[in-house]
């Protein structure tokens, strides 16, 4: 269950580490391992105008395709890149796993 973390500083790495050990050898249970996993996530970052607009551009896709990937309108991935709206906590987290891992990671 335990995966490799981006932690937020050394000590909750040292603590995930720690969990996935006593997970392992079955001192921890898979809910609270998942509690520990989820202690230990990066961050997901702030998208703005900008950002998504780069993003959409170097994975070389149209706003409709973008839309279609992210499971929302057109219209909103517009109005993201003009800066009328911001992506949400879901979108953002799309976003994030675009950027970092690709579109065939979301397709």
């Amino acid at each position: 269950m335990t995966t490799k973390t981006n932690a937020k500083s050394r000590i909750l790495d040292a603590v995930h580490g720690t969990a996935g050990d006593l997970h392992r050898l079955g001192f921890i249970d898979k809910r609270k391992m998942q509690r520990y996993d989820a202690l230990c996530l990066k961050p997901v970052q702030d998208y703005d105008a900008e950002k998504v607009k780069a993003l959409r551009e170097r994975l070389q896709l149209s706003q409709a395709v973008l839309a279609s990937v992210l499971n929302t309108s057109a219209s909103t991935v517009r109005k993201w890149e003009v800066g009328d709206k911001r992506p949400s906590g879901p979108s953002q987290k799309l976003l994030d796993i675009l950027e970092r891992k690709g579109l065939e990671a979301l397709l």
